[in-house]
Formats: structure tokens, sequence, C-alpha cells
């Protein structure tokens, strides 16, 4: 295991004993004074908020913990050659998912893709320059998903030049299985939208000698899906690093088997002439993502569920004060798996369109956001709150529905 410690000591150390030989005490004490830092956003113009919605890309996903950016910073002192920084950090992840092997990418899209590249060509290097050109290659061209997975997310694969061919049932899906199949896709998230379980899913490609891919970037927690698909037989195995492991947003995983792990990584920088070329991963980032992945799978995950519960009882119990007002409280079983508020009021008892009350919340001081719904109601979930601003969120809360009570 990386001791972050350890990483950053001569980066931190070293070059100021360096610098310093030679000086008085004064230079010292005043090259050791600290530089207040940039305050970016103020200085732009750029809004901040409390995130009481969730893990959503456009709000910029989560934040990154400390150990995380001290890692980040501390990388950025030093040069190292990215494929070994890939497969160092790749051995450590595939220990602690049950994978043969994985490799951190520009996000779960970007593992997508490359996971799915890796499957196309295998070692073969022109067949990784031809992509996503598959006419005349020998490659194969088809990927199967259940129709209630084909969401926009499944773009990621037709990147390669593959077709997406859609069932719902397994005689649909035993029929159109044929020498072009190169990939069984299957959504997590949608998982209750198809008629073909994961395990099934699993075992007909089994059969069919066709590899298995499973996105579930927005899937932890609970913390055991990291590993479950990789026991399960999924061949590859997609997450996002961003969101509940508070890595760093532009960052994800692919992991599964060996093979196709290797394969993955011949069409990623640093190479070139290859379609996941941009899909550039920094060494900072791929340690990052470690050590967000290491902390979160260490982490006290009850001790981390009574917080957030704790911090929605706050908001339940100021929301609920105000006449005409409902709130109920429940756990999502696929995707951003956490403790969440379905707030709900009678407009004939509190005058506020949700529209208003989303836009007054969002326009207040400090600024929050939360998921606004239809018919009066709206969504907050607590796991992406700093301390304290249950707080705030609960106050302002009560305090617009309570000027909105006819």
């Amino acid at each position: 295991m990386i001791n972050r410690r350890d990483l950053i000591k001569h980066l931190s150390a070293v070059p100021l004993l360096g610098g310093f030989l030679g000086q008085n005490n004064a230079e010292a004490a005043g090259m050791l004074a600290k530089v207040p830092a940039r305050n970016l956003a103020k200085e732009l113009g750029i809004r901040t908020f409390i995130n009481a919605a969730g893990t959503y890309t456009m709000m910029t996903g989560s934040l990154m913990h400390e150990e995380v950016m001290e890692t980040i910073q501390g990388a950025s002192k030093d040069f190292m050659m990215l494929d070994e920084v890939q497969t160092k950090v790749g051995e450590k992840i595939a220990a602690l998912t049950h994978a043969e092997s994985a490799v951190v990418t520009a996000g779960c899209f970007s593992a997508l893709t490359l996971g799915l590249a890796g499957v196309l060509t295998g070692m073969d290097q022109k067949k990784v320059e031809a992509l996503p050109h598959l006419e005349g290659t020998g490659m194969k061209s088809e990927v199967i998903i259940q129709k209630g997975h084909n969401i926009g997310y499944s773009h990621a694969l037709t990147n390669t030049g593959c077709k997406i061919i859609e069932i719902e049932t397994v005689e649909e899906l035993q029929k159109v299985i044929t020498e072009k199949t190169a990939l069984m896709w299957f959504l997590h998230i949608q998982s209750d939208k198809g008629q073909i379980n994961h395990q099934q899913w699993v075992e007909i490609a089994k059969k069919n000698g066709i590899p298995t891919m499973i996105d579930m970037a927005a899937d932890v927690p609970p913390v055991e899906n990291l590993w479950k698909f990789n026991d399960m037989g999924f061949d590859l195995v997609c997450v996002s690093g961003g969101k509940a492991m508070r890595g760093p947003q532009s960052a994800g995983i692919l992991m599964g088997k060996k093979h196709l792990i290797d394969a993955a990584r011949l069409s990623m920088p640093p190479r070139g002439s290859t379609i996941g070329r941009g899909m550039k991963v920094n060494k900072e980032e791929i340690l990052g993502m470690y050590v967000a992945l290491d902390k979160f799978v260490k982490m006290d995950h009850k001790k981390e569920w009574k917080i957030w519960e704790d911090r929605a009882a706050t908001i339940t119990n100021a929301a609920k004060s105000v006449a005409g007002v409902e709130v109920e409280k429940f756990v999502p079983e696929l995707g951003n798996h956490t403790p969440t508020l379905r707030i709900s009021w009678d407009a004939t008892k509190v005058a506020l369109p949700v529209k208003v009350l989303h836009q007054n919340l969002r326009d207040g001081n400090p600024s929050i956001e939360i998921m606004p719904g239809e018919n009066n109601t709206l969504t907050i979930t607590t796991w992406m709150l700093k301390p304290g601003e249950e707080k705030i969120v609960a106050a302002r809360l009560k305090e617009e529905l309570s000027k909105a009570v006819v």
C-alpha cells in the first residue's frame, strides 16, 4: 500500500532544506511564511454552494478528501513514467476489488469505451490503430444490450464503431447472438428495467463465449459493489471515481480480466493513434484515485451512514414543522444508495411553486442546491454536506416554506 507520508516526504522537506542553506534565520522565516491561497471562485465570480442534491457531474461530483489532495500535490513534484504508475496502482486497485487487473480511466464513460476497445482489438496493434473503423479488420461489431438499459451512456460503446443490438427477453437474446457479437453490456442502475438479471446475463454470455461488461458508475455505496460484480463473473466492471469515493471527478476505474485490461491499455495514453488518446489521466489523478478508493474501502461505513441519517433527521424536523409539509425518507436501491428525503407540500396550504423555492435557495446566501421535482416536490440528500451544513439547509428550507404558508 502506498504510504502518502513517504510519497511526499522528500517533496516537502528536501527542497526547503536545500533552499535555506546559507540563509540567515530571518530570511528562512520569511520564506516559510505561508502565502495566502487565491480564492479563484471569488476572484472569477464563480458561485459556490451547499450541495444538498447529490453527486451530479454538473455540480462537479463530490469533494476530494484531504488525503487525496495531499497525494495529488505531492505527486505533482516528481516525474514518473505513466505506464508504471498505472501498473503499480492497478495492482493495488485489483487487490482491493477482487479483480485480476485494473486501470484508472478518464471517468466511467472512458472506461466503457476503452474496455470495449480492448475486447475488440486484443493485443493486435493494427486493430488498435484501426478503431473506430471495423469493416474489413476482422473485428466483431455488435454489442447486445437490454432495451431498458440502452440510455445515453451506451454512446460510449458506439465510440468504438460498434452497433447496439437491443433485446428484451432471453429468447430474443439467444437469437441475436452471432459471430459479430463482441460484448454483452449491462447497466446496473437500470437493472430493474430489464427482464434478465445480472447472474442470468453472465451465465448466458459464458455459455456462448462472449465477454460481459457492467457499468456501475454511481452504484457505491454499498462498498461491497466494488467487488460484487467481479466475484459474480463479469469480465469488465466500470465505475466512477469522483462520486461516493471522493476521488478526482475526472477519474474512473476499469477493472476485470487481465488480458482485457492489458488490451484496453493499448488504446490509452501515452500511446497515440488510438481512439483513447484524448482520454488522458495524469499521474496525480491516478495516485489520487487509488488513495480515495483505499480510504473508501477501509472507512467505517456504518458510522458514515449514521451521520447521514442524523443530518436527514435535522432537515426532516425543520420541514415538517411547517403546516402542510410532508417528508418521506427513502433509500434508492439503484444508484445514490443513501438516505434521501422527498419533501412535498399541499399547495392550498403552502403557496410556493417548487421552481420558485429552488431559485430562492439557489439565490440565497449561502447558495443551496437541491433537486426539484414535479407537483410541489423536491429531493434532498445529505451525503455531500459538510459538517453543520444540514442546519443551514434546514433553516433556509423552513424559512422559505413558512413565508409561503397561506
